[in-house]
């Protein structure tokens, strides 16, 4: 079935609401929904409705409300991708995948091998207004609560500033250079040695130049061991993908969102 994001928009009183300007034009105009169609509209508080058109004009039309479901939140820890800046065609794919992954916020950092060094006010909201649609459509298809949130890009060192300062929290920095910890066992190791639930992960992935020797020292000052996803070199959104999927097995987050 398909579904669409209305954002802030709900049926409060009334079991019918009026679908005008974008949401309009791509339910409608792009997407064909026509009177009789049925689809679902999910909102930010986590619900999903059942709807039908009922109505339809040249530049709005009224959908009713058939049935209402609560979609399941994402369970603790929370997922947060922290990613050197790639070429723009990597991120936008790993912003996809991420959604679909269930993860929760995803943080751009610029490093010395990162494909941007830095992003001016004019730049970053053009690229952001993009990649929100990407988010957005990625949600619709894989029937999310909530949107990933996206992040503003801070430089590594403003990012180092802010590490390692929750107890819950856990960062994992995943290298591809030599590390003597595979994920599986780094992770375990760390299971068995936390005394509460841990509330946060925080994985730190290299753009396509890696990270530089001081950059790779700066996070063991921090207290960051590298952790190693195998033998084989993987590229950037492989690594993502693979990251997330192993933490999801590890913590049981495999049933955290609805289907």
């Amino acid at each position: 079935m398909r579904r669409y994001w209305i954002g802030n928009l709900g049926f409060s009183d009334s079991d019918k609401l009026n679908l005008t300007d974008d949401l309009f034009h791509h339910i409608v105009d792009v997407c064909r929904q026509d009177i009789g169609s049925r689809f679902e509209v999910l909102n930010n508080e986590s619900k999903a409705f059942l709807v039908e058109i009922t109505e339809r004009g040249k530049k709005s039309a009224q959908i009713k409300l058939l049935e209402e479901r609560i979609i399941t939140p994402i369970k603790k820890p929370f997922i947060h991708l922290v990613l050197s800046v790639p070429k723009f065609s990597t991120l936008e794919n790993v912003l996809e995948k991420s959604v679909e992954l269930g993860v929760n916020s995803l943080i751009p950092i610029t490093t010395e091998f990162s494909f941007i060094k830095n992003f001016s006010t004019k730049d970053w909201e053009h690229k952001f207004q993009r990649w929100q649609k990407i988010i957005i459509s990625a949600t619709q298809q894989s029937g999310r609560g909530e949107l990933m949130k996206l992040e503003s890009p801070r430089p590594f060192k403003n990012f180092l500033e802010t590490l390692n300062r929750n107890p819950q929290d856990l960062s994992l920095f995943l290298y591809e250079g030599d590390s003597q910890n595979n994920i599986k066992h780094y992770i375990n190791k760390i299971k068995s040695s936390i005394s509460q639930p841990i509330e946060n992960i925080y994985i730190i992935i290299g753009s396509e130049g890696g990270f530089s020797v001081e950059e790779v020292r700066q996070l063991e000052l921090q207290g960051l061991s590298p952790v190693t996803l195998g033998e084989q070199i993987l590229r950037v959104e492989t690594a993502c993908i693979t990251a997330v999927s192993v933490l999801k097995y590890e913590f049981d987050l495999m049933g955290g969102l609805s289907k």
